[in-house]
């Protein structure tokens, strides 16, 4: 009778457990941008029911030995979809995951690929391992789950259970892969990834296409740095957080958007201006960058950002 007992607990928890995950989301194709490397474009937005908090560019390269996936999204749903565009491709196993930084949206989705090989390893900066044992997992899924209107629900906390440093080069599944990381820059915990044999490096949120992302979590002048490092780096195909793949362009272009902002609140906060008197004049010096997704919401707080960080350099 006991056994019977827990067998029928057993499957209503799991039950319970299903019961309590949002549905699927829909499929997004993936893109090849190297001859094993395939980026998945996610939307250019914030958060939201439309998208269901798919945001990022989740990315997998197909080796002889399985798959290697990188940032593979907000949510054990875009995680999911992660899995169902590999398959398109290949029927090779998830064989390690590679996490940029401890922004949830990117790294959420380390659920669907723990699920489906409950044994591979997931390698992601110290400082994102420190972030998440302090609480910013709980926060993203709150976050996601809020601004999505439950379009997460179901999404737990897996965090890397491998760490890698700056000048770090590993084999990973026949790959030469490189990790850059130049200290707090667009967060406290940015890696940079450089896959030698495609010729392909990922940057996280260090740089952005046609995207301008919040700063709450790292410096301007360590940001700039990180796109100084990028440029040094010797690939030919250029992944960012947000929009589309493309070359060192987009490198310069993101990093000219942070050290014009960065200079431009340098030169006016020495006028003595405050970071609310001086935004119109900072607006007019980036109008180049005035359509890009999140350039209203995230202006003034970039300029306030800018500000505090100037003026905690002034009282070092």
């Amino acid at each position: 009778m006991r056994q019977l007992v827990f067998v029928l607990f057993c499957l209503f928890s799991a039950w319970a457990v299903a019961a309590e995950k949002a549905p699927p989301i829909p499929d997004y194709e993936a893109t090849k941008v190297a001859p094993r490397t395939y980026v998945i474009h996610g939307p250019m937005g914030f958060p939201s029911p439309e998208n269901k908090g798919f945001m990022n560019n989740p990315a997998f390269i197909v080796t002889e030995e399985g798959v290697v996936v990188i940032d593979p999204g907000s949510s054990v749903q875009v995680g999911e979809m992660v899995l169902r565009a590999i398959r398109k491709v290949t029927a090779k196993k998830v064989v390690t995951v590679l996490n940029t930084h401890e922004h949830g949206d990117h790294w959420l989705g380390n659920q669907a690929m723990r699920e489906a090989r409950p044994l591979v390893p997931i390698f992601g900066h110290p400082n994102m391992i420190k972030a998440i044992e302090q609480g910013a997992d709980e926060r993203w899924i709150g976050n996601m789950d809020q601004l999505t209107q439950g379009a997460t629900r179901g999404t737990q906390s897996v965090p890397p259970n491998m760490m890698v440093q700056d000048g770090d080069v590993l084999s990973i599944a026949g790959l030469t892969v490189h990790f850059h990381y130049v200290g707090s820059a667009h967060s406290s915990s940015d890696v940079m990834i450089y896959v030698e044999e495609e010729g392909v490096v990922f940057l996280g949120d260090n740089v952005n296409n046609g995207r301008i992302v919040r700063m709450d979590d790292g410096t301007f002048s360590g940001n700039i740095a990180a796109c100084i490092k990028a440029l040094t780096v010797p690939a030919k195909v250029f992944v960012p957080g947000h929009g589309q793949t493309g070359d060192q362009s987009l490198i310069f272009a993101y990093r000219d958007y942070l050290g014009g902002l960065y200079a431009a609140v340098e030169k006016y906060y020495e006028e003595g201006l405050s970071d609310f008197e001086m935004k119109p004049k900072v607006r007019a010096k980036l109008k180049r960058y005035q359509d890009w997704v999140g350039f209203e919401e995230e202006l003034g707080k970039h300029i306030s950002l800018a500000y505090l960080e100037l003026e905690a350099k002034a009282f070092e």
